[in-house]
């Protein structure tokens, strides 16, 4: 992934796809060779689609021979000169929705036919905020422990300050019905209703890189430690119905080729009662949600090994939970480890002073 993090941003654009800068070692003549083989491939059957869509895997034959051909879309060229004209380079845009700051769209790179098909997959996000551009910009990264007490103490307050800042408009936009109500593809209302929509990432087409989002319609469930063990049937509700509709939707698919997880602080739950357990970096709005995806897609930097965990765990954990007689159990009793990157506020503000024994300014954030 490329930002214009290191340019002019006034606006934060993530960009899926690619244009090669790399060059060639191989002799003149060997190279000539072997660029005449490709324009001789002729296609036999498509072997695979990988990478959300950016790998093919091709079996074909050359000369009568069996040969393989594995294209992958290449990296973007980050010249500054050809960075400043990219935006006005692209094609056909179309605009595929829009919410608050957000939108997403599909274009093509200066294309030569007359009706091509797009190749790159843009998120605007305008005006975008010192946050953002954290987040999308290359930076160090540290692990970390969220005890229960450094939830309750430094944690809670940030994200309780980070919504009052209205960083959850585009959400309740949705839940109210004001943006994107063509594209629900279920909805429960009321008290423990929730909806279900695509991941604004996802093509909408490609199902090998199926991404929907199910997001609860209460306000009162943050993240992860708002999880109480008296909401496990619950949880199972939203999981039945998150697959029951996505197959109704996509016939194509069978229930066990979808994968639910959650992350760290925006999603359910952890393990149980004061044990630690690794998972994502906190996420960029807090208010609970779940992930559900085709199970070939890749594990990227979002779900994979550390950074998420499958839904079905979750409830296990939930149900395994100690009641206790004082309170309801939850995940407020957990020790949470996660990734933050060093730009991140929760690093800067929280996480750097209390390794450098520093004191947390709660009101500064």
């Amino acid at each position: 992934m490329f930002t214009l993090t290191d340019y002019d941003l006034s606006a934060g654009i993530v960009l899926h796809n690619l244009q090669s800068t790399m060059t060639s070692t191989t002799p003149p003549d060997v190279a000539a060779h072997a660029e005449a083989l490709i324009p001789k491939f002729h296609l036999t059957r498509l072997l695979n689609s990988d990478q959300a869509g950016r790998r093919i895997s091709l079996l074909g034959t050359i000369d009568s021979k069996p040969a393989l051909l594995l294209a992958e879309r290449a990296a973007f060229d980050t010249n500054p000169e050809i960075l400043n004209n990219f935006s006005t380079s692209l094609r056909n845009i179309k605009n595929l929705g829009a919410n608050d700051i957000y939108a997403w769209f599909l274009a093509n790179s200066n294309p030569s036919d007359e009706n091509p098909p797009p190749d790159f997959k843009l998120n605007l996000i305008y005006p975008c905020t010192d946050k953002h551009i954290k987040k999308y910009e290359q930076q160090r990264l540290r692990v970390v422990t969220e005890t229960p007490e450094i939830y309750e103490k430094y944690v809670r307050p940030y994200m309780q300050a980070q919504r009052e800042k209205g960083a959850l408009n585009w959400v309740f936009n949705i839940i109210e019905g004001r943006t994107e109500q063509e594209d629900v593809i279920y909805r429960e209302s009321g008290e423990e209703g929730f909806l279900l929509l695509p991941d604004l990432n996802w093509d909408r087409k490609t199902m090998g890189s199926l991404h929907l989002l199910g997001i609860v319609e209460r306000r009162d469930i943050w993240s992860v430690r708002d999880l109480k063990k008296n909401m496990t049937e619950w949880v199972k509700h939203m999981r039945e119905k998150m697959l029951e509709a996505t197959v109704k939707l996509y016939p194509e698919l069978e229930r066990d080729e979808l994968k639910l997880y959650v992350h760290c602080k925006s999603i359910p739950g952890r393990l149980l009662r004061r044990v630690t357990n690794r998972c994502v970096d906190q996420p960029t709005y807090y208010h609970f949600h779940i992930h559900i995806v085709h199970v070939s897609l890749e594990a990227g930097s979002t779900q994979a090994t550390g950074k998420a965990l499958g839904l079905e765990n979750i409830i296990s954990q939930l149900e395994t939970m100690a009641s206790s007689s004082s309170s309801p159990p939850g995940m407020q009793d957990v020790s949470l480890t996660y990734h933050l990157g060093e730009r991140s506020d929760l690093w800067e503000k929280v996480y750097l002073p209390l390794k450098e024994e520093r004191e947390v300014k709660v009101d500064g954030f």
